[in-house]
């Protein structure tokens, strides 16, 4: 997958409900069998995941990284930023647009 998010909290939870399901198959509590779930799927998260933590640890590191003013370089803030700009100067030119019709 692309998105290390997805891909890491995916099996994440894969193996919870994995655990977990085969848990209550062998007929634990629920409550003892989401806590033994929650513990070893944890536990082997931590010994065979590391791959996707490093993905996703870097997509975070990306994400918070500032540029060499201080400030941070977002792809998405700086498109959005630039459609409400050509909006906002839209409107500037054409200030009929916003009245209503019916007035």
């Amino acid at each position: 997958m692309k998105n290390p998010w997805i891909s890491y909290t995916l099996i994440r939870l894969s193996l919870f409900f994995g655990v977990f399901l085969a848990l209550v198959a062998l007929q634990f509590n629920t409550f003892f069998a989401a806590i033994i779930a929650a513990t070893v799927s944890f536990a082997i998260s931590l010994v065979f995941l590391d791959r996707q933590r490093k993905a996703m640890s870097q997509s975070v590191a990306e994400k918070l990284a500032r540029n060499s003013s201080g400030t941070y370089e977002d792809k998405e803030n700086d498109l959005e930023n630039n459609l409400m700009d050509s909006e906002a100067e839209a409107d500037k030119k054409d200030p009929s647009a916003d009245q209503d019709p019916k007035a």
